[in-house]
Protein backbone atom coordinates (compact mmCIF):
# COMPACT_ATOMS: atom_id res chain seq x y z
CA UNK A 1 0.00 0.00 0.00
CA UNK A 2 1.14 4.33 -0.64
CA UNK A 3 1.37 7.09 1.24
CA UNK A 4 3.35 9.53 2.65
CA UNK A 5 3.81 7.14 5.02
CA UNK A 6 6.60 5.18 5.07
CA UNK A 7 5.21 6.18 6.59
CA UNK A 8 2.34 5.77 3.08
CA UNK A 9 2.33 3.69 0.43
CA UNK A 10 5.13 1.54 4.02
CA UNK A 11 3.19 -2.10 6.39
CA UNK A 12 2.23 -2.53 9.84
CA UNK A 13 2.49 -6.00 12.43
CA UNK A 14 1.87 -7.08 15.87
CA UNK A 15 2.74 -10.63 17.00
CA UNK A 16 2.00 -12.36 19.79
CA UNK A 17 3.34 -15.62 21.27
CA UNK A 18 1.13 -17.97 23.79
CA UNK A 19 2.58 -19.34 27.23
CA UNK A 20 1.55 -22.62 27.98
CA UNK A 21 0.71 -23.68 32.10
CA UNK A 22 3.13 -26.33 34.21
CA UNK A 23 1.20 -28.88 36.07
CA UNK A 24 2.98 -29.35 39.40
CA UNK A 25 2.69 -32.85 41.60
CA UNK A 26 2.94 -32.99 45.40
CA UNK A 27 4.09 -35.50 47.61
CA UNK A 28 2.40 -36.98 50.42
CA UNK A 29 3.92 -39.56 53.45
CA UNK A 30 2.54 -42.64 51.86
CA UNK A 31 5.36 -43.71 49.11
CA UNK A 32 5.18 -42.11 46.31
CA UNK A 33 2.72 -43.35 43.19
CA UNK A 34 3.33 -43.89 40.11
CA UNK A 35 4.00 -40.97 38.04
CA UNK A 36 0.34 -39.86 35.98
CA UNK A 37 0.40 -39.45 32.50
CA UNK A 38 1.20 -36.37 30.88
CA UNK A 39 -1.78 -33.84 30.42
CA UNK A 40 -1.83 -32.58 26.70
CA UNK A 41 -2.10 -28.69 26.17
CA UNK A 42 -5.56 -27.46 25.03
CA UNK A 43 -4.49 -26.74 21.27
CA UNK A 44 -4.26 -22.62 20.83
CA UNK A 45 -6.48 -21.09 18.77
CA UNK A 46 -4.97 -19.95 15.52
CA UNK A 47 -6.06 -16.18 15.91
CA UNK A 48 -4.06 -16.18 19.27
CA UNK A 49 -1.19 -16.35 17.52
CA UNK A 50 -1.64 -13.55 15.26
CA UNK A 51 -1.66 -10.15 15.52
CA UNK A 52 -3.77 -7.77 13.36
CA UNK A 53 -4.32 -4.14 12.99
CA UNK A 54 -6.95 -2.01 11.12
CA UNK A 55 -6.20 1.55 10.00
CA UNK A 56 -8.50 4.26 8.62
CA UNK A 57 -7.21 7.89 7.62
CA UNK A 58 -7.56 11.27 5.53
CA UNK A 59 -4.85 13.37 4.53
CA UNK A 60 -5.24 16.51 3.00
CA UNK A 61 -2.41 15.98 0.48
CA UNK A 62 -1.10 12.31 -0.42
CA UNK A 63 2.34 12.25 -0.94
CA UNK A 64 4.11 9.48 -1.45
CA UNK A 65 8.21 8.92 -1.56
CA UNK A 66 8.07 12.28 -2.44
CA UNK A 67 5.55 12.36 -5.44
CA UNK A 68 2.09 14.38 -5.19
CA UNK A 69 -0.86 11.93 -6.26
CA UNK A 70 -3.79 13.87 -5.12
CA UNK A 71 -5.72 16.20 -2.02
CA UNK A 72 -8.16 14.92 0.78
CA UNK A 73 -7.66 11.27 0.58
CA UNK A 74 -9.08 8.97 2.87
CA UNK A 75 -7.50 5.19 3.42
CA UNK A 76 -8.30 2.39 5.03
CA UNK A 77 -5.89 -0.87 5.46
CA UNK A 78 -5.85 -4.20 7.23
CA UNK A 79 -2.61 -5.69 8.14
CA UNK A 80 -2.11 -9.21 9.67
CA UNK A 81 1.39 -10.89 11.80
CA UNK A 82 1.48 -14.35 11.67
CA UNK A 83 4.88 -15.98 13.63
CA UNK A 84 6.59 -18.56 11.64
CA UNK A 85 9.14 -19.32 13.72
CA UNK A 86 9.04 -18.15 17.78
CA UNK A 87 11.13 -16.53 20.46
CA UNK A 88 12.63 -13.24 21.14
CA UNK A 89 15.41 -11.46 19.18
CA UNK A 90 17.57 -12.28 22.04
CA UNK A 91 16.57 -15.62 22.13
CA UNK A 92 17.67 -17.11 18.55
CA UNK A 93 15.24 -14.65 16.36
CA UNK A 94 11.64 -14.88 15.02
CA UNK A 95 10.32 -14.81 12.02
CA UNK A 96 7.17 -13.47 11.10
CA UNK A 97 4.90 -13.83 8.10
CA UNK A 98 3.15 -10.04 6.74
CA UNK A 99 -0.30 -9.76 4.59
CA UNK A 100 -1.95 -6.32 4.31
CA UNK A 101 -4.32 -4.46 1.93
CA UNK A 102 -4.70 -0.54 1.65
CA UNK A 103 -7.09 1.25 -0.48
CA UNK A 104 -7.00 4.98 -1.25
CA UNK A 105 -9.30 7.62 -2.71
CA UNK A 106 -9.74 10.49 -2.99
CA UNK A 107 -12.50 12.78 -1.97
CA UNK A 108 -12.01 16.19 -3.80
CA UNK A 109 -8.99 17.14 -5.40
CA UNK A 110 -9.06 20.61 -6.84
CA UNK A 111 -7.49 20.69 -10.53
CA UNK A 112 -6.87 22.94 -13.18
CA UNK A 113 -6.64 26.55 -13.35
CA UNK A 114 -8.71 28.42 -11.82
CA UNK A 115 -8.67 24.99 -9.72
CA UNK A 116 -11.44 23.07 -9.81
CA UNK A 117 -12.66 20.03 -7.84
CA UNK A 118 -14.91 18.76 -10.72
CA UNK A 119 -14.37 15.72 -12.40
CA UNK A 120 -10.14 14.92 -10.93
CA UNK A 121 -10.41 10.97 -9.33
CA UNK A 122 -7.66 9.13 -7.94
CA UNK A 123 -8.01 5.76 -6.47
CA UNK A 124 -5.06 3.06 -5.12
CA UNK A 125 -5.51 -0.99 -4.01
CA UNK A 126 -2.18 -2.41 -2.55
CA UNK A 127 -1.04 -5.57 -1.76
CA UNK A 128 1.47 -6.60 0.16
CA UNK A 129 3.52 -10.00 1.61
CA UNK A 130 6.62 -9.42 3.56
CA UNK A 131 9.11 -11.89 5.33
CA UNK A 132 10.45 -10.18 9.08
CA UNK A 133 13.50 -11.43 11.10
CA UNK A 134 13.84 -10.21 14.34
CA UNK A 135 17.42 -10.36 15.29
CA UNK A 136 16.82 -8.54 18.79
CA UNK A 137 19.40 -5.34 17.82
CA UNK A 138 17.91 -5.12 14.41
CA UNK A 139 14.68 -6.21 12.25
CA UNK A 140 15.04 -7.04 8.43
CA UNK A 141 12.45 -7.67 5.97
CA UNK A 142 11.83 -8.79 2.25
CA UNK A 143 8.54 -7.77 1.03
CA UNK A 144 6.90 -7.71 -2.21
CA UNK A 145 4.65 -4.70 -2.96
CA UNK A 146 1.66 -4.38 -5.82
CA UNK A 147 0.19 -1.14 -6.73
CA UNK A 148 -3.08 -1.39 -8.30
CA UNK A 149 -4.29 2.24 -10.12
CA UNK A 150 -8.54 1.88 -11.43
CA UNK A 151 -7.90 5.79 -12.55
CA UNK A 152 -4.06 5.12 -13.68
CA UNK A 153 -1.27 6.22 -11.90
CA UNK A 154 -1.94 9.85 -12.49
CA UNK A 155 -5.48 9.83 -12.09
CA UNK A 156 -8.13 10.51 -13.73
CA UNK A 157 -10.37 14.17 -15.49
CA UNK A 158 -14.25 13.36 -16.59
CA UNK A 159 -13.48 9.83 -16.46
CA UNK A 160 -10.19 9.87 -19.10
CA UNK A 161 -6.97 8.97 -17.63
CA UNK A 162 -4.57 11.30 -17.55
CA UNK A 163 -1.15 11.01 -19.71
CA UNK A 164 -3.27 7.82 -21.38
CA UNK A 165 0.40 7.65 -24.03
CA UNK A 166 2.30 8.33 -21.11
CA UNK A 167 5.16 4.69 -20.23
CA UNK A 168 4.62 5.71 -16.63
CA UNK A 169 1.10 7.65 -15.77
CA UNK A 170 -0.50 5.60 -17.58
CA UNK A 171 -0.07 2.66 -15.91
CA UNK A 172 -2.56 0.67 -14.14
CA UNK A 173 -0.37 -1.20 -12.09
CA UNK A 174 3.15 -2.26 -11.24
CA UNK A 175 5.02 -4.65 -8.61
CA UNK A 176 8.19 -3.90 -6.83
CA UNK A 177 10.23 -5.93 -4.12
CA UNK A 178 11.71 -4.35 -1.31
CA UNK A 179 14.40 -4.88 1.76
CA UNK A 180 13.99 -3.24 4.78
CA UNK A 181 15.95 -2.70 8.04
CA UNK A 182 14.94 -1.07 11.61
CA UNK A 183 17.23 -0.53 13.90
CA UNK A 184 15.56 0.39 17.57
CA UNK A 185 17.51 2.32 19.80
CA UNK A 186 15.13 2.91 23.29
CA UNK A 187 13.05 5.41 22.10
CA UNK A 188 14.76 5.89 18.52
CA UNK A 189 13.92 4.51 15.60
CA UNK A 190 15.84 4.36 12.49
CA UNK A 191 14.73 2.87 9.11
CA UNK A 192 16.33 2.15 6.20
CA UNK A 193 14.42 0.67 2.45
CA UNK A 194 15.55 -0.60 -0.99
CA UNK A 195 13.02 -0.80 -3.72
CA UNK A 196 13.31 -1.89 -7.20
CA UNK A 197 9.93 -1.50 -9.19
CA UNK A 198 9.72 -3.87 -11.60
CA UNK A 199 7.06 -1.83 -14.08
CA UNK A 200 9.56 0.94 -14.87
CA UNK A 201 12.71 -0.60 -14.15
CA UNK A 202 13.62 1.61 -11.20
CA UNK A 203 15.07 1.86 -8.16
CA UNK A 204 14.60 3.53 -4.81
CA UNK A 205 16.05 3.72 -1.55
CA UNK A 206 14.78 5.61 1.50
CA UNK A 207 16.15 6.35 4.86
CA UNK A 208 13.85 7.72 8.33
CA UNK A 209 13.76 8.12 11.69
CA UNK A 210 11.21 8.41 14.74
CA UNK A 211 11.14 9.39 18.03
CA UNK A 212 8.74 8.92 20.89
CA UNK A 213 8.74 11.04 24.01
CA UNK A 214 5.92 10.45 26.35
CA UNK A 215 3.57 12.97 28.20
CA UNK A 216 1.00 10.82 29.82
CA UNK A 217 0.41 7.26 29.75
CA UNK A 218 -2.23 7.65 27.15
CA UNK A 219 -0.24 10.40 25.17
CA UNK A 220 2.96 10.89 23.26
CA UNK A 221 4.58 13.01 20.90
CA UNK A 222 6.15 11.17 17.65
CA UNK A 223 8.81 13.82 14.86
CA UNK A 224 9.91 11.99 12.49
CA UNK A 225 12.20 12.44 9.57
CA UNK A 226 12.72 11.06 6.02
CA UNK A 227 14.27 11.25 2.41
CA UNK A 228 14.67 9.39 -0.55
CA UNK A 229 17.09 8.99 -3.14
CA UNK A 230 15.32 7.31 -6.91
CA UNK A 231 17.29 5.98 -9.62
CA UNK A 232 15.22 5.71 -13.28
CA UNK A 233 12.26 6.07 -11.03
CA UNK A 234 9.22 7.73 -11.88
CA UNK A 235 10.92 10.85 -13.06
CA UNK A 236 8.45 11.54 -15.91
CA UNK A 237 11.89 11.94 -18.44
CA UNK A 238 10.87 11.30 -21.90
CA UNK A 239 6.90 11.80 -21.59
CA UNK A 240 5.32 14.36 -23.81
CA UNK A 241 3.57 16.07 -20.92
CA UNK A 242 4.07 19.38 -19.65
CA UNK A 243 4.50 20.03 -15.44
CA UNK A 244 2.82 22.40 -13.80
CA UNK A 245 3.97 25.35 -15.10
CA UNK A 246 4.61 24.55 -18.47
CA UNK A 247 7.83 23.14 -19.38
CA UNK A 248 8.42 20.01 -20.54
CA UNK A 249 9.24 16.97 -18.91
CA UNK A 250 11.22 15.21 -21.24
CA UNK A 251 14.76 17.21 -19.82
CA UNK A 252 13.53 16.18 -16.50
CA UNK A 253 16.51 14.18 -14.18
CA UNK A 254 16.24 10.48 -14.32
CA UNK A 255 18.08 10.22 -10.62
CA UNK A 256 18.22 12.57 -7.47
CA UNK A 257 16.81 13.21 -4.06
CA UNK A 258 13.46 12.96 -4.34
CA UNK A 259 12.19 15.21 -1.17
CA UNK A 260 12.43 16.00 2.81
CA UNK A 261 9.26 15.05 5.29
CA UNK A 262 9.60 16.30 8.53
CA UNK A 263 6.41 15.44 10.35
CA UNK A 264 5.05 15.63 14.36
CA UNK A 265 2.30 12.60 15.16
CA UNK A 266 0.48 12.64 18.29
CA UNK A 267 -0.82 9.16 19.44
CA UNK A 268 -3.45 9.50 21.28
CA UNK A 269 -4.06 5.81 23.44
CA UNK A 270 -8.07 5.70 23.31
CA UNK A 271 -8.99 2.39 24.67
CA UNK A 272 -6.70 -0.84 25.28
CA UNK A 273 -7.00 -1.67 21.70
CA UNK A 274 -7.62 1.99 19.90
CA UNK A 275 -4.71 5.05 18.86
CA UNK A 276 -5.67 8.20 17.76
CA UNK A 277 -3.04 10.04 15.79
CA UNK A 278 -3.43 13.65 14.36
CA UNK A 279 -0.13 14.64 12.79
CA UNK A 280 1.39 17.72 10.73
CA UNK A 281 3.72 17.96 7.88
CA UNK A 282 5.84 19.37 5.65
CA UNK A 283 7.43 18.29 2.70
CA UNK A 284 10.20 19.79 0.59
CA UNK A 285 10.24 18.77 -3.32
CA UNK A 286 14.16 17.69 -4.35
CA UNK A 287 15.34 17.82 -8.31
CA UNK A 288 13.34 14.50 -9.00
CA UNK A 289 10.15 15.58 -7.73
CA UNK A 290 10.15 19.79 -8.68
CA UNK A 291 9.37 19.05 -12.11
CA UNK A 292 6.45 15.87 -11.29
CA UNK A 293 4.90 17.64 -8.28
CA UNK A 294 1.70 20.01 -9.66
CA UNK A 295 1.96 21.74 -5.95
CA UNK A 296 4.45 24.29 -4.51
CA UNK A 297 8.15 22.95 -3.44
CA UNK A 298 7.07 23.34 0.27
CA UNK A 299 3.69 21.89 1.60
CA UNK A 300 1.77 21.67 4.58
CA UNK A 301 -0.69 19.25 4.90
CA UNK A 302 -1.67 17.34 8.13
CA UNK A 303 -4.22 14.19 8.72
CA UNK A 304 -5.65 11.82 11.57
CA UNK A 305 -5.36 7.95 11.26
CA UNK A 306 -7.39 5.98 13.53
CA UNK A 307 -5.41 2.42 14.21
CA UNK A 308 -6.77 -0.65 16.33
CA UNK A 309 -4.90 -3.66 16.75
CA UNK A 310 -6.17 -7.44 18.19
Amino acid sequence: MKLNRLNSIMTKSVAAIAACAALNATAGTAPAPQSPAPVEPAPTALFDSIGATLDVGYDSRYYYRGLWFADNIVWSAVNVAVPLIGGSGEDGGSLTLGLGATYISTVETPFGNPPSSNGFDYSEIDLLASLTYDAGFAKFGVQYLHYFYPDTYAGSFNGAANGITDPEFSIKGAGEVGFTITVPLQALNLYFGYYYDFRVSGSYFQAAADYTIPVTDWLSIVPAIQTGYGIDYYTGNGSALTNNVGLPLAGAPTSGFTHLLVSVGTPIKLTKIATLTPYVAWNHSFDLRTALNFTTHNEVFGGVKLSLAF
